[in-house]
């Protein structure tokens, strides 16, 4: 068994602080290493895509844009394109661009057909366009390749413009327009609607201001030609290169129908005037049987009064016995007379 005098304490580490800061460092430069590969391998194959096309991008930018939820995918790559195809557009254009919720490529792709088309334009007013909504590769293509728009249009669900000549006779008509983009007018100027609408106006004008509806038939590129004159594509985003009447056939004879309807009217109204002057005299006729019977009872009246008269002369000596009788008989030789003749009531 161990004695007392051989049991000794544990005895205490000493710690070196100079040790433990070493491996403070060590730790963190090995966090700062594997952050710095992580870094290194997730943006390496941009950047070394970017280096050997000619477009060189840091990795400070990197960095920024992916801090910043910029999609460096998209930003390296329309750079790329944008410089192989000669145009000086930078990173930071791009990004700003992105940021402003605008379509990166979209643009870019825009900026490289009008360079190619030889169009001059600059990449504010490219990102202005696509800012507002437009599609700056359609108008860029429109630009070069004009476009043909249907009047009336298709959507509309109707097939023909219709107008009516002085003559009355209605024209049903069908044009085309080829218009061009104006990038210049692309922000705030007005639609295809517009140009539809305006040349639809102007073709209704024409035909209305026509004489006969022939002069129009023999003649109808002066549909076309009224039309332009009157500068349509003012205030829009295209320019109007020409207007072709593809179509125009002759309609109904609205000027005949407007007479047969008026006509009917009119006999409706003289029908209501006639039954209103056939009422008058039927109710003046009323009143005329009226005032004839009227006229009977005073004449029943006063020849009631002839007995009363004939008794009061009897009385006073101025009728006698025989003035009596001969007015009875010539009474009696009236009404046989009257009944030989047919009269009797």
């Amino acid at each position: 068994m161990p004695t007392p005098d051989t049991l000794q304490p544990p005895t205490t580490l000493a710690v070196d602080p100079i040790t433990v800061i070493l491996t403070v460092v060590i730790i963190v430069g090995i966090i700062i290493a594997l952050v710095f590969v992580l870094v290194v391998s997730k943006f390496f194959n941009l950047w070394l895509q970017a280096r050997v096309s000619g477009a060189p991008v840091s990795f400070g930018s990197l960095i920024g844009m992916w801090f910043r939820k910029v999609n460096t995918n998209t930003i390296v790559l329309s750079r790329i394109q944008a410089v192989k195809a000669g145009l000086q557009v930078s990173t930071n254009q791009l990004e700003t661009h992105y940021l402003a919720r605008g379509n990166v490529p979209r643009v870019v792709n825009a900026l490289i057909a009008a360079d190619r088309a030889k169009i001059e334009l600059p990449w504010d007013t490219a990102c202005a366009i696509d800012l507002a909504g437009r599609d700056i590769l359609e108008a860029v293509q429109t630009s070069v390749k004009p476009k043909v728009i249907d009047c009336p249009a298709a959507q509309t669900g109707r097939n023909t413009i219709d107008a009516v000549a002085k003559d009355g006779i209605q024209l049903k008509a069908r044009a085309r327009v080829t218009v061009r983009a104006n990038l210049a007018r692309l922000v705030g100027g007005a639609l295809e609607e517009t140009i539809i609408a305006r040349v639809g106006e102007g073709i209704v004008t024409t035909i209305g201001s026509s004489g006969s509806h022939k002069d129009v038939l023999e003649n109808p590129d002066r549909i076309s030609r009224v039309v332009l004159e009157r500068g349509l594509d003012a205030g829009t985003a295209f320019d109007i290169l020409s207007i072709d009447i593809a179509d125009i056939d002759v309609g109904d004879n609205i000027g005949a129908k407007l007479q047969a309807d008026q006509a009917e009217a009119d006999k409706v109204r003289f029908q209501a005037e006639a039954e209103k002057r056939r009422a008058m005299a039927v109710a003046q006729e009323q009143e005329f049987r009226a005032e004839e019977q009227k006229n009977r009872a005073l004449v029943v009246l006063a020849e009631a009064d002839v007995p009363k008269a004939m008794a009061d002369a009897f009385r006073s000596g101025n009728l006698g016995v025989m003035d009596y009788y001969k007015m009875n008989n010539i009474q009696a030789d009236t009404k046989m007379r009257d009944q030989i003749a047919g009269e009797d009531d």
